[in-house]
């Protein structure tokens, strides 16, 4: 993405992230910007943690019936799936219109856009870039966020935005393209 240009990159607040985006700062010459809607699922039980901890957790979601999905880690103090996506949602919706991205009036996901040139670049999570992406596609949220989108640590995602008519729709161009990455080095 170094060779890439944009109008903003921001990040989440979680370390992980951070560093993921902070070789992408440095090649773009330009200071990080956090924005904390960006922030994957919250349990404050695993900050610092080893991350066998959270595959165990998501081992054990995994295990529940689908409409026990939504509590998600609410046993463990964490933040409810239901509560995390309208988190994401919410703060989606928010960071968009901001920026003149407002969607239309009507059942379908058509959006109206004030500068379609835009590029951002978003460096988050995977529960985080699902939910967010299912807002973009007018998709309905799931207890199953992460699984419904596939996407591998560094990967890189493309939404383009595409006219219809008087809007735009989002179109997924690309979905965790990991060619950057050495083969070796490449997990999910």
């Amino acid at each position: 993405l170094a060779a890439e240009t944009f109008d903003e990159v921001l990040v989440s607040p979680l370390v992980r992230a951070r560093q993921t985006a902070a070789p992408l700062y440095t090649a773009l010459r330009v200071a990080e910007r956090v924005d904390p809607w960006l922030e994957e699922i919250r349990d404050p039980g695993w900050h610092g943690t080893p991350a066998e901890k959270a595959e165990q957790a998501y081992r054990e979601l995994d295990e529940r019936p689908v409409d026990d999905r939504w509590r998600g880690l609410e046993a463990e103090g964490g933040e409810s799936i239901r509560e995390f996506t309208a988190r994401i949602r919410r703060g989606g919706e928010e960071f968009l219109a901001s920026r003149g991205i407002v969607r239309g009036e009507h059942d379908l996901p058509v959006w109206s856009i004030a500068q379609p040139g835009a590029r951002i670049g978003l460096v988050a999570h995977a529960g985080t870039n699902s939910a967010f992406l299912c807002l973009l596609l007018g998709l309905e949220p799931t207890p199953w966020e992460w699984d419904r989108f596939v996407f591998g640590h560094a990967s890189v995602s493309r939404i383009e935005a595409l006219r219809v008519h008087d809007g735009f729709v989002f179109s997924l161009t690309s979905l965790s393209n990991l060619e950057h990455v050495a083969p070796e080095h490449r997990t999910r």
